[in-house]
């Protein structure tokens, strides 16, 4: 910057002392020509410098930045450094872009990414097979014009993508994909897509086997049991040995006929071809069934209460809500000492969610376990599971029911204290 002052500086101290000396050895006359002819000429240096600096700057990325002559050499010397850096940068980026898309399209996921209307920015070439997208033609494009499955419609619009959706015959096809979308950038979301087809078959297989075992063990447990009953009616029966195993021996086929009765249940609720069958469900006049059959199963240990706090009715399948219903309330009665209380409970939040909820003064869950429990099986004290002829099955089968309805079942509980366990069912479902 100093050099340019002082160029300019130069020339006009330059031109003011010649037009001096003229002015005293020529007369004024010469002395203005000369002065003016000099600023004319250096105005139209400046100008045609400008004029090719205007000229690169139509097209800086295909010409080359004009050398300049005066104080202008410096200015495009500096310019074209900084093109310099700047081109060199840029093809550094341009590097580490194809770098990434070779690595993106690596993945044995699909990721298209979104802008914060849901258009496509770009995606993976797997996921262009995944989807049926063309990188040439649907960027741009919103994704729900391309994938018109009325599930991922939903999903999207719902903004809760905690758990991933799995799609079936997107293209027409057997494949099977789980789509999951993140959140990045702000409103910015990734589409990231996984072919889960040979998982899906092998959780066919294992249902099918699961259901076939199930249903031929069902039918020799019936005839087993069938005779132990028989056998324990004789009145004949002498040997104590035999007096002692026949008791246990029904306790235990009654209770596989029970476990095996669960895996059947729990087979055709994990069956994607069993559609749920909705129907107006009158809850207030199912519950006090529910409540009778508490009663029952609790023999006058516990103190068995209903409180009806709504009288609104629910849009299911009263089969499977009636089996969550009734898993939920043995539960808390196994669960309970005697003299306990169990209160079952229905109402309605105020957000309009329709709840069902059940609650003892039971031994309580510790909470490490609380995650955990809908899980197969799984037993938080295996011993007094099993005494209490529990199966570990039937809080995955409320589970799997409330999640056909679009319910969730949220479970409070305290050590020592009791516990608390509920159906919530979204507010559509309120009738």
């Amino acid at each position: 910057m100093f050099d340019v002052w002082r160029q300019a500086l130069t020339f006009f101290v330059l031109v003011f002392v010649l037009s001096l000396i003229l002015w005293v050895t020529a007369g004024p006359m010469p002395a203005v020509i000369t002065f003016a002819a000099l600023f004319v000429f250096r105005w139209f240096f400046h100008v045609r410098n400008l004029v090719a600096l205007g000229y690169w700057l139509e097209q800086p990325e295909t010409r080359n930045v004009p050398e300049g002559e005066g104080p202008w050499e410096d200015v495009f010397a500096r310019l074209n450094k900084m093109v310099r850096a700047h081109r060199k940068e840029r093809a550094k980026r341009a590097s580490d872009l194809h770098d990434m898309e070779l690595a993106t399209s690596a993945l044995p996921e699909g990721v298209v990414s979104l802008d914060k209307t849901d258009h496509i920015e770009w995606c993976n070439p797997l996921a262009e097979q995944h989807l049926g997208l063309d990188r040439t033609r649907d960027i741009g494009q919103q994704i729900t014009y391309l994938v018109r499955q009325p599930e991922f419609i939903e999903y999207l619009a719902a903004k809760d993508f905690t758990e991933p959706l799995q799609l079936h015959g997107l293209l027409g096809d057997n494949l099977v994909l789980s789509c999951r979308l993140v959140a990045y950038s702000g409103n910015k979301k990734l589409l990231v897509t996984r072919d889960v087809t040979r998982f899906e078959h092998i959780e066919t297989m294992r249902r099918d086997f699961v259901a076939n075992v199930s249903h031929e063990l069902l039918t020799p447990l019936t005839v087993v049991n069938g005779f132990v009953e028989t056998m324990q009616d004789m009145p004949s029966l002498e040997n104590d040995m035999a007096r002692r195993a026949l008791p246990m021996m029904g306790e235990q086929t009654l209770r596989m006929t029970h476990l095996v009765g669960d895996l059947l249940t729990l087979s055709k609720l994990e069956d994607k071809l069993n559609v749920l069958k909705e129907e107006v469900l009158d809850v207030p006049a199912l519950l006090p069934s529910c409540h009778g059959v508490g009663v029952a199963l609790s023999a006058g240990k516990h103190q068995v209460k209903l409180e009806m706090l709504s009288e609104c009715k629910l849009l299911g399948c009263a089969e499977e809500l009636r089996s969550a219903f009734g898993n939920l309330i043995s539960n808390a009665i196994r669960y309970t000492p005697p003299g306990g209380e169990i209160i079952m409970r229905w109402q309605v939040r105020d957000s309009g969610e329709p709840v069902f909820s059940v609650k003892d003064s039971g031994i309580g869950i510790p909470a490490q376990h609380i995650p955990r429990l809908t899980e197969r099986f799984y037993r938080v004290d295996s011993s007094r599971s099993r005494e209490t002829g529990g199966t570990g099955l039937g809080l995955a089968i409320v589970k799997h029911i409330a999640n056909r309805h679009q319910a969730r079942l949220e479970i409070s509980s305290e050590e020592g204290k009791g516990s608390t366990f509920s159906i919530v069912f979204p507010a559509r479902r309120k009738v």
